[in-house]
């Protein structure tokens, strides 16, 4: 256990900079489920808050500290168990690098799809608790779609093993996917058995200029409803190409209104036959520039550009990142929605996005010391995540609920699915302990420094 005031500091929030953290009383870092238990069950005998963490990459604040509160940071569970080349699967711990897992299945030619953006430094553990997607979603979806089953230590130190390690699996309540996306309110993953896929053939690559959204979107219909499964179909405007641009030198084209990048790793004349149907469709909406290549560096480096649009965007200032999914018939409106609250509220908004599922990520850069642009950019996002609702989208696509939208989840699910959301969390934590005030309202009072010392040193 570490109670050091400076270390608490570094535990106290993610990467959602503006989402309100606390000051944990203590962090602990467990090695074993066992370990994990004993402070639960602690944590539950003197009613101690407790709230799981990752690396703290997260962009909604689900791993934020809360005043008084145990911080478990799941990191040294590290372990890549086991990988079965014959059932395709892998059963890791939490603290998992994403990038490690891909890398370590990789020499079995196997292969994990996922990645969000922090994929070189995120957790496995996070890559659950919050279902995190990334950029080749549009192909293989999201976390949710590999978790065969998990390993959880419930609020009380009970530990529970659901799921299952065939391709197939109905019996009972599907409780692994209950958990995935829970954010660490109702328990604690401590392992879980993935899901693979075979390794993919080298991609063929795109990339494509567009004067309009409009025209952009239409390409994205275009894939939709032509049949189309490209690997990654990405989608940046312009704020997000100068950005780039001005970061990185890669000649990009700064009076572009959208850019589009496209991958097929189907392999051979498949991937290539996809990639120049692609190609065609933004010819037919006049794209004003189009190129593709099977050569694998070109295709990185024309992926490097997508990849670093947030690092870029974050030199123009603070940045505040939505996690908005629209239609994928209703990007382009989005997009020039959002255009007009960034003139409105007078604050820089640069969109990207994975268009080929419709999740967008408009990005908001201000300036944090000057507190009028502060309240201009807080109320962009409300703006930006009403138009989403309004489209018939959702308020998160992938980062979660954190403690950054309570208000807008109530919104969203309405006060019959927000009463079922409180009876499965009662049931699981009736103490309220699993990271409280994050996806519910709901707060309890801090321990006191004589309880903490129970969990011992």
């Amino acid at each position: 256990m570490v109670d050091d005031p400076d270390v608490l500091a570094g535990y106290s929030r993610d990467m959602a900079m503006l989402a309100p953290n606390g000051r944990p009383a203590a962090v602990v870092f467990p090695r074993t489920t066992a370990e994990v238990s004993a402070a639960l069950r602690i944590a539950s005998a003197h009613r101690i808050p407790v709230v799981p963490r990752g690396a703290g990459s997260g962009l909604a604040g689900s791993s934020n500290g809360v005043d008084g509160a145990i911080t478990l940071s799941m990191t040294r569970m590290n372990a890549i168990l086991e990988v079965d080349a014959a059932n395709r699967l892998a059963v890791v711990q939490p603290g998992v690098i994403t990038k490690a897992l891909r890398d370590g299945v990789e020499a079995q030619r196997l292969f994990y799809p996922p990645d969000p953006s922090s994929f070189d430094w995120c957790t496995m553990g996070g890559n659950i608790s919050t279902n995190a997607g990334g950029l080749c979603c549009v192909k293989y979806g999201v976390t949710a779609d590999f978790v065969l089953g998990i390993e959880v230590v419930l609020a009380d130190g009970e530990v529970l093993r659901t799921g299952h390690r065939t391709v197939k699996g109905v019996a009972g309540y599907d409780l692994a996917r209950l958990f995935v996306g829970s954010e660490g309110t109702l328990g604690v993953i401590t392992e879980a058995t993935l899901s693979l896929r075979p390794k993919p053939q080298a991609p063929v690559t795109l990339v494509a200029n567009f004067d309009s959204t409009a025209a952009a979107g239409k390409v994205v219909e275009t894939v939709v409803t032509g049949g189309l499964i490209p690997s990654l179909l990405e989608l940046m405007d312009r704020t997000c190409i100068r950005a780039v641009e001005d970061m990185a030198n890669m000649d990009l084209d700064r009076d572009a209104a959208a850019l589009l990048v496209a991958q097929s790793d189907s392999g051979g004349e498949r991937a290539a036959e996809e990639i120049a149907a692609v190609a065609a469709a933004c010819v037919r909406a006049g794209a004003t520039f189009v190129h593709h290549t099977d050569d694998a560096q070109e295709g990185a480096m024309l992926l490097h550009a997508r990849r670093i649009a947030l690092p870029a965007l974050e030199l123009l200032g603070t940045t505040l990142i939505d996690d908005v999914a629209v239609p994928r018939s209703s990007i382009s409106e989005f997009l020039d929605r959002t255009a007009e609250i960034s003139r409105t509220r007078e604050v820089i908004i640069g969109v990207v996005g994975h268009a080929g599922d419709g999740n967008m990520h408009p990005t908001i850069c201000f300036d944090r010391n000057d507190a009028d642009e502060y309240k201009r950019a807080s109320a962009a996002s409300n703006d930006i995540l009403g138009i989403g609702l309004s489209l018939g989208g959702t308020i998160t696509g992938e980062h979660g609920v954190g403690n950054i939208k309570l208000d807008w989840l109530a919104r969203e699910i309405g006060p019959v699915g927000l009463r079922v959301h409180t009876a499965i969390k009662a049931a699981l934590d009736p103490l309220g302990i699993m990271n409280p005030g994050k996806v519910f309202l709901a707060q309890p009072s801090a321990a006191t420094p004589a309880v903490l010392a129970a969990v011992g040193r």
